[in-house]
């Protein structure tokens, strides 16, 4: 069993980080999170029955940490609100150029939730729409929505930013 939780660790911790870090912006914060998150991995592992991947497990108590976390500190990051047209069919691949993948992270911090959750599991923890639902206990088909509602805001603030320039 132990074999296994270092491999579950090793395979997933950075792709965990990752994805907490996207939430709280703050290294020490996320390192936390991810140690109470792998902490509650461990002494849950029984109860996982295998409806998902793992990764979908971790980052589903990685979420709750996550909430904990911020129920636990008055350091409330309250969401805030827009993000990408021409880019639209394929914003993934924007973020190949450096210049615009900033621009899209600079506005993706400013997308209210769940858009920028939602973007960023699809995107940067490359989930799919199947893993996302079932983070959020939502349907599939809402979590296309809400991503295809976030790729829009984004691609109307970079297209605000093209005019400004």
């Amino acid at each position: 069993m132990k074999n296994e939780l270092d491999e579950i660790y090793e395979l997933y911790a950075a792709d965990v980080y990752r994805y907490i870090y996207g939430l709280c912006r703050n290294e020490a914060a996320s390192s936390d999170i991810l140690q109470n998150t792998m902490l509650k991995a461990v002494m849950t592992a029984d109860k996982f029955r295998g409806e998902c991947s793992v990764r979908t497990w971790l980052y589903r108590i990685a979420k709750n940490e996550f909430l904990n976390y911020i129920k636990r500190s008055d350091n409330r990051n309250l969401p805030l609100d827009e993000v990408p047209e021409q880019y639209s069919d394929d914003i993934e691949h924007r973020f190949s150029d450096r210049y615009t993948a900033l621009q899209i992270h600079h506005i993706l911090h400013g997308i209210a939730e769940p858009y920028r959750e939602v973007f960023s599991l699809r995107v940067f923890a490359e989930l799919k729409f199947s893993d996302i639902s079932l983070i959020f206990g939502r349907s599939e088909n809402w979590a296309r929505v809400t991503f295809f509602r976030a790729k829009e805001k984004i691609i109307d603030k970079l297209r605000e930013e093209e005019e400004k320039s």
